[in-house]
């Protein structure tokens, strides 16, 4: 069941959504019982960018019929903050999950910035600790600029990453946006500017209204006006793009989108996947994705 996955040898394909699932957080309602059946082989951590964020107003959450929309607005400590407090208490707690389990946890550091400048100074800096094995660019961020998401435009994606590039010699993966028309150019683009692996699909851009309270125009639900929809409802669309993407690229793939099941993350994998990341069925069920690579594992296999 061991996968390799740009030099990373994990114990299964199954890891989490950036944002998605809390370690530390588990950690203190679960207690060492979560080291004993940590649910992931590697884990991506929250979004982090340069100075702290506080993230959106609220209200942040909507429940669809088939999905979540979220407006979090990506609140952190900011990178001093994650370096300083965060960092040594995650990889702490996945050093002893990973002994319990008999193989290393690697700890990959998602991080979002505005420009190039911004991602190279974050990249650097994660570059520099070893408890980090590896980046995840968050491109589905708007450019200053421009205001579109950096990851929509092949060209701009693939400038940003060469400028990116240089400050790392870690395993790069490029969260690509699925909020644009051509997304396996855009995986095309960062395969060629040295991405060691893409990630998709992050979700979609989606809205939710206020019940009507009295005459007039319905105002938007969430504080941040629009948000980002997962779960079940984007399921079909992931397995789209990312076997589009599969298709494209030659780089390993980290497929995710609606997966509450192991047959799910088996589409995933069948449609050329290398790793599967679970994320909105985490909130349901923290221990979901032990459940899913559970069933994946071949007949037979210890754990």
């Amino acid at each position: 069941m061991s996968i390799d996955f740009c030099g990373l040898r994990l114990a299964h394909p199954v890891i989490n959504g950036s944002g998605t699932f809390d370690a530390l957080a588990a950690e203190r309602a679960f207690g060492e019982s979560l080291c004993e059946a940590f649910p992931f082989a590697a884990f991506v951590s929250k979004t982090i960018t340069l100075e702290p964020r506080e993230g959106n107003p609220p209200p942040r959450l909507w429940e669809a019929p088939a999905g979540l929309i979220n407006s979090i607005g990506l609140p952190n400590k900011g990178l001093d903050g994650y370096l300083s407090e965060e960092l040594p208490r995650l990889a702490e707690l996945l050093a002893r999950a990973g002994a319990r389990q008999g193989q290393p946890l690697a700890l990959i550091t998602n991080v979002m910035g505005s420009t190039a400048e911004e991602l190279s100074r974050l990249v650097e800096a994660c570059d520099l600790r070893a408890e980090i094995a590896g980046v995840e660019l968050n491109l589905s961020c708007p450019n200053v600029k421009t205001g579109l998401d950096i990851g929509a435009d092949p060209g701009q994606l693939g400038e940003v990453l060469q400028a990116v590039r240089a400050h790392t010699g870690k395993p790069l993966i490029v969260k690509l946006t699925p909020n644009t028309a051509d997304v396996p150019a855009c995986a095309q683009a960062a395969q060629d500017a040295g991405a060691d692996a893409v990630s998709l699909i992050n979700t979609l851009r989606a809205m939710a209204l206020a019940p009507r309270a009295s005459a007039g125009a319905r105002r938007p639900w969430l504080g941040g006006g629009s948000g980002g929809l997962s779960g079940p409802a984007i399921r079909t669309v992931a397995l789209a793009q990312v076997a589009a993407v599969a298709e494209r690229v030659s780089i390993p793939v980290v497929g995710m989108g609606g997966v509450q099941t192991a047959a799910h993350a088996r589409g995933l994998l069948d449609a050329g996947a290398t790793l599967v990341a679970v994320g909105t069925e985490s909130f349901r069920d923290p221990a979901a994705a032990r459940a899913i690579a559970r069933e994946l594992a071949p007949p037979g296999t210890p754990g």
